[in-house]
């Protein structure tokens, strides 16, 4: 068996190394934090450190492995969660100067109570963009998070720490929110694994809020089975979440393959809003999939609307959530989130509500190319990870705001709910970039089929970034 505690080991390996009594769950869990220890200052992917809490999770499932005991899917797994996430004595940063001066959390969030229950152990808190609001990884008042394959370039945001974590070997899953974004981002950037599950699928309770209607939480990891048993262990039902489906857990199979499944490549806007390297990536993973399976091309005419419905309604939400502090707290914010609120504050009504309607057609829209299509393909991002501090981006011959627009290709996906998984694809020489796999709402099981098999491919994988060494010598945690 290879050795688990190396920081490319999966967490099914991890998890079936620790079953099977060939290491300790508390070896697994000092040697994570020791190589978080070591590369973090460099990434600055973690905010908080749960090293306490981790070892004491990882003794109670060494003592439950030696009385013979069984063990969960995910045994001795270290797992790391954006800071939004409510952890049991930490104040829920959500990556904000007001926030940390909230009273510590008096209990996990239901997903952290899931993985916990599946045996996984939790290192700590991840870096992210204020409130959510941000694609780029550069949060103000806890610094840019950094991509592990170039410390120059942007990690993507909101999700960053999540990203960079997991693309530098500093956890094998992390788990994040998406809302417009900020799962498929940070993975294309960082060249890891995401899944965007559908709307509804998996509980929110115990994270703080950005736009009720948008967001979704998800994991991400290194490869597609790591990403299916996190998600495995996440399902089912939870009253505390309004929009929580009272849908059984479903067990994927990543490995089914993909034979006949219909594809469809999708243009238009997708095409024409990314660069040749994005382009690129999506005609690997679609000549991939020819050698199998029927692959087309098609048009998903809704997008750019879609795409305006998210933007209108995020603003339109997260700008009422967040008026009394804003009232009140001004100063505290991020001048770019703080103008995108107040922006927001200032939307007529009629706009929001049009909004949604428009989200309806949307959804209409593509279930219609649904009874034609397994699977949908398109670019994850315009393109790779962009110098950290740029403000513009170069798209199609014109210079756009870079903020807004790293998530022109995942918006529209995020307005009608549909699950999505990002796949890394890396070409010699050049940045990761990611491709999002979409399917039809509650079929996560085809797009984990599809990601599972460009990765077996050796069309998708997450290479370990050449810029972070192995963690040298050092003494233990005690």
């Amino acid at each position: 068996m290879d050795d688990p505690t190396s920081p490319w080991s999966s967490a099914a390996q991890i998890a079936a190394a620790v079953r099977g009594g060939h290491v300790s769950a508390v070896e697994i869990t000092r040697t994570a934090l020791e190589r978080v220890q070591s590369h973090n200052p460099r990434i600055n992917a973690y905010t908080d450190l749960t090293a306490g809490r981790a070892l004491r999770e990882a003794a109670a499932i060494d003592r439950a492995q030696a009385a013979g005991q069984p063990l969960g899917p995910l045994a001795g797994v270290p797992f790391a969660v954006k800071n939004l996430f409510d952890v049991k004595g930490l104040p829920t940063r959500a990556g904000a100067r007001i926030n940390r001066e909230l009273v510590p959390a008096e209990r996990d969030a239901t997903l952290i109570s899931r993985m916990n229950q599946a045996g996984a152990v939790l290192l700590g808190t991840l870096n992210m963009g204020e409130y959510a609001y941000d694609f780029t990884g550069e949060n103000a008042h806890d610094g840019p998070c950094r991509n592990p394959h170039d410390l120059s370039r942007m990690s993507g945001g909101s999700s960053s720490g999540c990203g960079a974590a997991t693309a530098a070997g500093l956890a094998p899953i992390s788990l994040g929110s998406d809302t417009n974004g900020s799962l498929r981002v940070p993975a294309s950037l960082c060249g890891v694994f995401s899944l965007k599950p559908t709307y509804g699928r998996l509980s929110r309770a115990g994270t703080f809020p950005f736009v009720d209607s948008l967001d979704h939480l998800g994991p991400m990891a290194r490869s597609t089975q790591d990403l299916a048993l996190a998600y495995d262990a996440m399902q089912g039902p939870d009253p505390a979440d309004h929009a929580c489906a009272d849908l059984p857990p479903r067990a994927s199979d990543p490995m089914a393959g993909i034979r006949g499944l219909k594809i469809a490549v999708l243009d238009g806007w997708f095409h024409d809003n990314a660069d040749d390297l994005a382009r690129d990536a999506v005609a690997a993973a679609a000549a991939a999939f020819a050698g199998v399976t029927k692959v087309s091309v098609a048009s998903f005419d809704a997008a750019e609307a879609a795409r305006a419905a998210a933007y209108l309604v995020t603003n339109s939400e997260s700008a009422g959530f967040h008026l009394d502090r804003l009232r009140g707290r001004i100063k505290d914010y991020d001048p770019d989130t703080r103008d995108r609120f107040l922006a927001g504050a200032l939307l007529p009504a009629a706009w929001a509500s049009r909004a949604q309607r428009v989200r309806h057609w949307g959804l209409q829209q593509a279930l219609e190319l649904f009874r034609s299509y397994d699977l949908l393909l398109a670019p994850a991002t315009p393109c790779a990870a962009p110098l950290s501090g740029s403000k513009t981006l170069r798209l199609a011959g014109q210079d756009l705001a870079l903020r807004p627009n790293l998530g022109l290709l995942s918006q529209p996906f995020s307005s009608i709910g549909l699950p999505v998984v990002t796949a890394p694809i890396f070409a010699p020489d050049t940045l990761p970039i990611g491709v999002q796999l979409i399917a039809a709402p509650w079929r996560e099981d085809l797009t984990l089929r599809a990601a599972a098999f460009l990765e077996t491919s050796e069309t998708a994988a997450a290479y370990p970034p050449t810029v972070i060494p192995p963690a040298p010598a050092r003494a233990r945690l005690h």
